[in-house]
């Protein structure tokens, strides 16, 4: 391995003088400098990780934290997206990435026991119970953190307008002729639940419609199983909804296949509608009406906000990034039947 030893020989000056001009210090010539760089890039040098953490007191080192409780992981294309972006994003920006885990040399360790074993300049949670003491305890460390999708005070979050994207899709619906439509939610914990179903509530208030406690109900997100089970419910009421509003595009399908199995088509004998935008969901037939999450956007702006934290921490602000999603029209909702 080339060291700085080798390109002060063959530059004929110090090893502390080719520090310096690597770490562009002004105490070197620019003359210098270039011709110390070209030697190094001629020679294949890269600077030894451990002791650039010794000398800048970091790590380049991002943790991530993804914990969910499908079991669908990375295989999810709104989880792939976020952090494929963010990897990125922060690769651009001179970063490595590292998944947090619990488990050492058959020990276990908390989160933020982890970070620290780890040397984490930052760390970005993806998707975690927001509400265990060990995500807690790690939000509130001095450690630079930011959250997708969750706020906290001591965070800098990056969110999807869940708001303004459960109102474009209902002012859609709305729009096509539905006045009875049910709205099957996620788990009632997260963030993402609260301000889609309080978004929800507020805009067919708005519109004067009259949504019956019955027509709203819990599945998991991703989860087709109980998507289906709260589908088949909604479909046996006397007085069923025209349209069936989903968590997201993946247990959608589960309510798709429980329509279909009853004999019902979609849209002509009832509308549904998704969350997402996944690719799969455009495959369909008939294309599904969603709302499209920006997820590259979300994954890089986590990556810059958290890089700029670990980088400029006196000069950083605690803010809620929000981006915006669109709506997808596509062909699941239709008129509803006189």
């Amino acid at each position: 391995m080339v060291s700085m030893k080798t390109i002060a020989q063959m530059c004929g000056v110090s090893t502390a003088t080719v520090s310096k001009a690597l770490n562009d210090h002004h105490d070197i010539s620019e003359e210098t400098k270039k011709k110390i760089r070209a030697a190094a890039d001629e020679l294949g040098y890269f600077p030894n990780a451990s002791a650039r953490a010794l000398k800048t007191n970091r790590s380049f080192n991002l943790g991530v934290l993804f914990e969910e409780e499908a079991g669908i992981g990375l295989t999810h294309e709104y989880f792939a997206g976020v952090m494929n972006s963010f990897k990125v994003q922060a690769e651009k920006q001179g970063y490595d990435i590292t998944f947090i885990n619990t488990c050492f040399e058959d020990r276990k360790m908390s989160y933020l026991e982890h970070c620290l074993y780890r040397n984490f300049d930052g760390v970005v949670i993806v998707c975690a119970d927001f509400t265990s003491k060990e995500v807690q305890d790690l939000m509130n460390s001095s450690l630079p953190v930011v959250t997708i999708d969750y706020v906290h005070h001591n965070c800098t979050a990056v969110s999807s307008n869940n708001i303004q994207g459960m109102e474009s899709l209902v002012r859609y619906i709305y729009s096509q002729g539905h006045r009875k439509i049910a709205y099957i939610h996620g788990q009632p914990h997260s963030a993402v639940t609260r301000d889609r179903l309080a978004s929800f509530y507020r805009v067919t208030e708005e519109l004067g419609l009259d949504i019956p406690d019955s027509y709203v109900r819990k599945a998991s997100y991703m989860e087709t199983k109980e998507a289906a089970r709260a589908t088949r419910e909604l479909l046996k009421f006397s007085n069923p909804p025209t349209c069936i509003l989903y968590p997201d595009d993946t247990s959608m399908i589960g309510g798709r296949n429980v329509i279909f199995e009853s004999g019902k088509q979609i849209p002509e004998d009832i509308s549904i509608a998704g969350y997402d935008g996944t690719k799969i969901s455009q495959l369909l037939h008939p294309k599904l009406t969603t709302i499209q999450q920006n997820k590259e956007l979300i994954g890089s702006e986590a990556a810059i906000r958290l890089i700029s934290t670990i980088e400029r921490p006196k000069t950083t602000l605690i803010e809620r990034v929000v981006i915006e999603g669109s709506l997808i029209t596509g062909q699941s909702v239709g008129k509803p039947k006189a």
